[in-house]
C-alpha cells in the first residue's frame, strides 16, 4: 500500500475510535455495562492502528494513481466493517461472526439489511453503534467520490468544483468542506427531529440514518414515532437532504452567477421530484393518505427505503423504479443517477432528430444536448446502466439458486445493488436475513459493496489488470 493508502485508512480508523470512545462514555453514563468491553477493544485497536498508519509510516508520499485510489477504497469497504463488527461479535447478543460482518457491511454501505429480528432486544449502545456505522459509511462514500472524481465526466465535476483535476491541496480543501457540511447537516436534522418532540436517543439515531441514506432504525417501525401529519411532512423533507447534492445548501449561500453550473443538477432533480409527486398525487391519492405516499416516495428517491407499515402494496413497482433512478451524483444516495438518465434521453432524442430534420434546421434550432458533452461521457452513462442490468441479473440468479423465490430474489437484488433497506412498501418487510445460508450472505455482502462502489471503477481495474499493453 502507498503512503496515501495508509493515511486514508488511518484517518477513518481514528474516526471510528472517536465513536467507540463516545459509546464507552454513553455506556458508563447510563450504566450499560453489558458491551462496554467490546467498545474498549475497538477504541484501542482503532487508535493504535490509526495513529501508526497516519503518523508513523516511513513510506514517502508520492503522486497516487487512480488505480491505487480505487484499490484503497475497495479495500476500505471490506476492512472497516471488520473493525465495526467487533462490538457485534463480543456483544451479549451471541451472533456468529458472519452475521456480525453482514450487519457491519450493511451499515457501512448504508443499505440497512439486518440480522436482528427485534430492535428492542438490542441494548441502546449497540443501536447507536449500528447507526454510527451508517454515518461513517456515508462520509466514506462521499470521500470516495471525491478521490475518484477524475474518472467522472466534466459535467458531473462541475456540480462540485471548477477544477477538472484535483491536486493534494484541493483534495484536502474539498474533503474538509465535505466533513463540515456533513456534520452540520446531521446536526440540523437532529435539531429538527427534536423540534418534533422525539426523544434525544431516537432523534440522534434517525439523524445518522437520514443523512447517510441508511436503513437502520432505533425502533421496529416508524409508525409509533411519526404519527402526526406535520411529523410525516418534516420526515419527508429531511429524507430529501440525502437526495440532493451535499453542497446544495452551501452553494445557495455562496451562490455566484459564474458558478450557476453548481446548481444545474439539483435544479433537474427538483423538476424530476415535482413530476413524480404530481403523478402520485393525481393518480394514486385515492384514499386521501397522501402524506404516507409522500414519505414512501421521498424514501425511495433518496434510497433510504424506510416506510410505514400501512402502505399500499400495489405501488411497489413505482417505488422500485424510483430506487433504481436514485438521486444526485454527489449525495449519499445510490441509484443510476437522474443526471445520467437525463443526458442519455437528450442524447437519444438528439440523434433521432438529427435523422428526421434537415441538417441546417437541426443544427441551428433543434439540438437538445449541450455541445460540450463528449461522446465518451455518454458511453460511460450507457455502460453504467448496462453494468447495473448485468449485476442485477447475476445476483438474481445467485439468490434464486439459494432457494429464494424468483420474485423475492429480483426485488432483493435491486435493493442490494441500490443499497436500500427492505421494507413493507417493497413487500419485503418480513424478509429474514438471519437464517440465510452462508454463501447467500456472501453474495449479498459482495453486491452491497459493488452497489456502493462506482461500477465504472471496477471496469477500470479490469482494464488495468486483464488488458495490459
Amino acid at each position: 500500500m502507498s503512503k496515501f493508502s495508509f493515511i486514508y485508512t488511518g484517518a477513518f480508523l481514528l474516526l471510528l475510535s472517536i465513536f467507540a470512545f463516545f459509546n464507552i462514555i454513553y455506556s458508563y453514563y447510563f450504566s450499560i455495562f453489558l458491551n462496554i468491553d467490546s467498545y474498549t477493544y475497538t477504541f484501542i485497536i482503532c487508535s493504535l492502528l490509526g495513529l501508526f498508519l497516519t503518523f508513523f509510516s516511513k513510506k514517502k508520499l508520492k503522486k497516487t494513481t487512480i488505480y491505487e485510489k480505487i484499490i484503497t477504497i475497495i479495500f476500505g469497504y471490506f476492512f472497516f466493517p471488520l473493525i465495526i463488527s467487533i462490538p457485534f461479535y463480543f456483544s451479549v447478543s451471541n451472533i456468529s461472526f458472519l452475521n456480525c460482518y453482514f450487519e457491519s457491511i450493511s451499515g457501512f454501505t448504508s443499505t440497512g439489511f439486518t440480522v436482528f429480528e427485534n430492535v428492542k432486544h438490542i441494548d441502546q449502545s449497540l443501536i447507536i453503534w449500528r447507526s454510527t456505522s451508517q454515518w461513517i459509511g456515508g462520509l466514506y462514500f462521499l470521500f470516495s467520490i471525491l478521490l475518484l472524481i477524475d474518472i467522472f465526466d466534466k459535467n458531473l465535476k462541475k456540480s462540485l468544483t471548477d477544477y477538472l483535476s484535483f491536486n493534494s491541496s484541493e483534495i484536502f480543501k474539498q474533503s474538509f468542506k465535505i466533513l463540515i457540511v456533513y456534520i452540520l447537516l446531521t446536526f440540523f436534522i437532529f435539531i429538527i427531529l427534536k423540534f418534533l418532540n422525539l426523544r434525544t436517543f431516537d432523534a440522534f439515531n434517525f439523524s445518522l440514518t437520514l443523512i447517510s441514506s441508511g436503513g437502520f432504525l432505533p425502533v421496529n417501525n416508524i409508525d409509533i414515532i411519526f404519527q402526526s401529519d406535520l411529523s410525516k411532512l418534516i420526515l419527508s423533507i429531511l429524507m430529501l437532504i440525502s437526495f440532493f447534492s451535499l453542497f446544495l445548501v452551501y452553494n445557495l449561500f455562496f451562490f455566484k452567477k459564474k458558478n450557476i453550473s453548481y446548481l444545474s443538477e439539483d435544479f433537474n432533480l427538483l423538476i424530476y421530484l415535482i413530476v413524480v409527486l404530481s403523478f402520485v398525487f393525481i393518480f394514486f391519492n385515492n384514499d386521501g393518505n397522501f402524506l404516507n405516499l409522500l414519505v414512501s416516495v421521498t424514501s425511495s428517491v433518496s434510497n433510504i427505503g424506510i416506510s410505514f407499515n400501512n402502505n399500499s402494496n400495489n405501488l411497489y413497482f413505482l417505488f422500485f423504479i424510483l430506487v433504481i433512478i436514485g438521486g444526485s451524483f454527489f449525495s449519499t444516495s445510490s441509484g443510476v443517477r437522474v443526471i445520467k438518465l437525463i443526458s442519455l434521453i437528450k442524447f437519444s432524442l438528439n440523434n433521432l432528430l438529427s435523422h428526421t430534420k434537415p441538417n441546417q434546421i437541426y443544427s441551428n434550432k433543434v439540438s437538445l444536448i449541450n455541445s460540450n458533452t463528449d461522446i465518451s461521457d455518454i458511453n460511460k452513462y450507457f455502460l453504467s446502466i448496462l453494468i447495473f442490468v448485468l449485476s442485477l441479473f447475476l445476483i438474481t440468479i445467485l439468490l434464486t439458486i439459494s432457494n429464494i423465490d424468483f420474485d423475492k430474489s429480483f426485488k432483493i437484488g435491486i435493493l442490494t445493488i441500490m443499497n436500500t433497506v427492505n421494507s413493507s412498501m417493497y413487500t419485503l418487510g418480513d424478509f429474514d436475513f438471519n437464517n440465510l445460508g452462508f454463501f447467500t450472505k456472501i453474495y449479498l455482502i459482495v453486491f452491497m459493496i459493488i452497489g456502493r462502489v462506482e461500477l465504472l471503477t471496477i471496469l477500470i481495474l479490469f482494464k488495468k489488470f486483464l488488458f495490459k499493453n
